[in-house]
């Protein structure tokens, strides 16, 4: 992320030598998702490399990043309508790749006809790289006759027994006692229900603190209130392949429980960085940013959680970003913290190009591998946070899945940090103009 100079072409002092000392001038390029991330520079080469990124005019820099399209992309106009996404809904599966599920067997699970399935191979899970506690949840299925699998909810990743580290919503209709639409070894239906029959069929679940409630093809099938010593907070979504060959589409989820964290009408709870050049109002009931550099920080931390908002850049390429699990802000160090990248732009007229990591990337870690978002519209933006793992989603799209393995340190930028940190919006530069809105999170339960 280029720091840009004022038109007269001197550097804006100060709070921006140290914006970009922490972290926010370009790297050599994107690293994926997989690459190992290099040793922290020092703060005196880092400074180096921010005097010389910030020699670049606006002008230049526009020569270097080409204009956004304005089309929506196909992937998000197919999976969830506006409304949906506004609700908070996102995919879980994107409808054509695994992307941003993990098998915890050597089941040979793949994607065929718009599908996830799997037939062979040891029976197990493919699961959810992060944790949800508190969620709706939509998902299609069609099993082969005789076959046997099932949905975990709340589940450990390698679960060992279903009355205890799982909710196993069973799909199986010769199951001697917990029969398709029982949660295994806790519950079962209120009427018989059919599943085996090698046709498309529906769930929708919705756990919320100690209840489970399950409809079946529409039909309430059964409610399951957990009294047990050790009732199920939080866990993976797991796709079983257990016996016979199986599909599952249509992997919708709403987190609930997400509480806001800007009330529309004024900025209670949030405090200005010391030293920031940005301005911070509220504006038709968004937070508008303006100016640069700067940033607006929440007065509460996370540490796991889930963070639900919408946002809009009113111009092309602007560059901001969501910075959370954030030290406190000072002038000399406004935002140590992991960053929720936003910047709309993408090379050679390819959305899988980000231009600058791309909205909805770790920023310097792991690059989006699509860019959803346009300017000058607002689009919405999930992210998770499970301990090192973190995955996100722009309009309900999922866009980006890392996990930080390095040794652990108090600052973000320098290493793994698993400690609570506060949420800061950021003011990039002197073109910065967006707005935020729908900002909330709710708090994840810490895994065992």
């Amino acid at each position: 992320m280029l720091v840009r100079t004022l038109a007269s072409g001197v550097l804006v002092a100060g709070f921006a030598v140290a914006l970009a000392a922490s972290g926010c001038a370009n790297e050599s390029g994107p690293k994926t998702a997989s690459s190992k991330v290099p040793p922290a520079e020092s703060k005196s080469s880092q400074a180096e490399k921010a005097d010389e990124s910030s020699t670049a005019t606006s002008e230049e820099k526009a020569q270097e990043e080409p204009t956004a399209a304005k089309e929506p992309t196909a992937e998000r106009n197919s999976l969830l309508t506006r409304d949906q996404i506004d609700a908070g809904w996102i995919a879980l599966f994107d409808g054509h790749s695994l992307f941003g599920w993990k098998p915890n067997s050597d089941a040979n699970w793949s994607v065929k006809d718009g599908a996830i399935t799997a037939d062979s191979g040891m029976p197990g899970l493919l699961c959810t790289p992060v944790r949800f506690a508190n969620f709706e949840l939509k998902c299609d299925y069609r099993l082969a006759a005789g076959g046997n699998s099932g949905i975990f909810l709340r589940t450990a990743f390698q679960p060992k027994n279903p009355a205890v580290d799982c909710y196993e919503l069973n799909m199986c209709d010769t199951h001697k006692e917990f029969r398709t639409a029982s949660l295994v070894g806790r519950t079962k239906p209120t009427e018989t229900f059919t599943g085996e029959d090698g046709e498309w069929h529906s769930f929708h679940v919705t756990c919320d603190g100690a209840r489970t409630t399950v409809t079946f093809d529409g039909k309430p099938a059964l409610e399951f209130d957990d009294a047990g010593e050790k009732p199920l907070h939080a866990g993976h979504i797991g796709l079983q392949m257990n016996g016979g060959k199986v599909e599952f589409r249509n992997v919708f989820l709403k987190p609930l429980g997400v509480k806001p964290l800007f009330d529309g009408k004024s900025l209670d709870g949030w405090r200005k960085v010391d030293g920031s050049k940005s301005t911070f109002e509220v504006k038709d009931g968004a937070i508008h940013v303006e100016n640069g550099a700067g940033f607006l920080e929440t007065e509460t931390t996370f540490g796991d959680f889930v963070l639900q908002g919408s946002a809009r850049t009113n111009g092309d390429r602007l560059n901001s970003g969501v910075f959370f699990r954030a030290m406190p802000g000072t002038e000399k160090a406004p935002s140590n913290g992991y960053e929720f990248q936003i910047q709309n732009g993408y090379k050679d007229n390819d959305r899988t190009k980000p231009a600058d990591f791309g909205t909805g990337a770790i920023f310097r870690r792991a690059p989006a591998r699509t860019v959803v978002s346009n300017d000058r519209e607002w689009f919405a933006f999930t992210l998770v946070a499970d301990g090192p793992t973190f995955a996100t989603w722009v309009d309900g799209y999922p866009v980006c899945v890392w996990t930080d393995d390095r040794e652990a340190n108090e600052n973000p930028r320098q290493g793994k940090r698993l400690e609570a940190g506060h949420f800061s919006l950021q003011g990039h530069d002197p073109t910065t103009n967006l707005d935020f809105r729908a900002f909330g999170a709710a708090e994840l339960p810490k895994g065992d």
